[in-house]
């Protein structure tokens, strides 16, 4: 029985789950796993996805329930943003919202489990920021510049997000750890492809992934948060791929 690299497993999991949907068929051409492997991937991963989701919220099925779901996280991302999670009640949520308390509970059991939902929204958003702003981009030189400038145009336009996930750390370490854990898993498989096809050195595809977020993570912090009134990324981008591509230190 064939066995696959698990970050490659993770990645490809990913692609033929929504909101990617990509096809069994194409990434099976593609990589030449059996389709009956990659539908057995996918099958179980939904069915712990709908266990993992319906533990968090529940879900609504109407238009009027999600516009309702909607206006409950705008409310708590931004209170969440101005005055923490700590210091941010459901009620404050609630108010803010326009709901009633009681139609609160109908979708989150407390404030954890809310916090806990807009984490994972933020990782399927920058995500499909990335997956999106790449798709044809074949040259992983340009794939990384594009996810870059991507990732600093949607920290630009989502400042909350940046704070929020980084609270995580201080409300509950394992969250902040998943979070993490799980984008470098989904970014190591796109490293692996790369390795495959020889574009890049043959490293711990995780070491290089947290290597890259963490790049993509203190630029925005000196160039989103810190300097506010920066809109154009492109110099700086330009010079994190030249250090990635040429390196910082001179030859001897």
């Amino acid at each position: 029985m064939a066995s696959y690299h698990k970050e490659l497993k993770y990645g490809l999991i990913t692609r033929m789950l929504p909101p990617n949907n990509e096809s069994i068929s194409s990434i099976s051409k593609e990589t030449g796993i059996p389709k009956s492997t990659l539908s057995e991937w996918k099958k179980k991963a939904m069915e712990d996805r709908n266990t993992e989701m319906d533990e968090i919220v529940k879900m609504p099925k109407t238009k009027r329930g999600l516009a309702t779901l909607e206006k409950i996280c705008l409310a708590a991302e931004t209170l969440f943003y101005q005055k923490g999670y700590n210091n941010t009640s459901i009620v404050d949520i609630t108010n803010l919202s326009g709901i009633g308390l009681g139609t609160f509970y109908i979708y989150f059991k407390d404030k954890y489990l809310l916090y806990k939902y807009l984490l994972l929204r933020y990782s399927h958003l920058i995500r499909k920021e990335i997956r999106d702003a790449t798709a044809g981009v074949e040259n992983r030189i340009e794939k990384e510049r594009v996810g870059l400038r991507t990732f600093l145009k949607f920290t630009r336009e989502n400042k909350h997000a940046y704070n929020i996930i980084w609270e995580s750390l201080y409300i509950d370490k394992n969250l902040f750890i998943d979070y993490y854990d799980n984008f470098a898993a989904r970014y190591a498989s796109g490293i692996i492809e790369a390795q495959e096809n020889g574009e890049v050195e043959d490293y711990d595809p995780i070491v290089v992934s947290y290597f890259l977020m963490g790049v993509s993570n203190f630029i925005g912090l000196k160039y989103v948060m810190f300097d506010e009134e920066n809109m154009d990324f492109d110099e700086v981008v330009d010079q994190v791929v030249d250090i990635l591509v040429n390196g910082m230190f001179k030859k001897k």
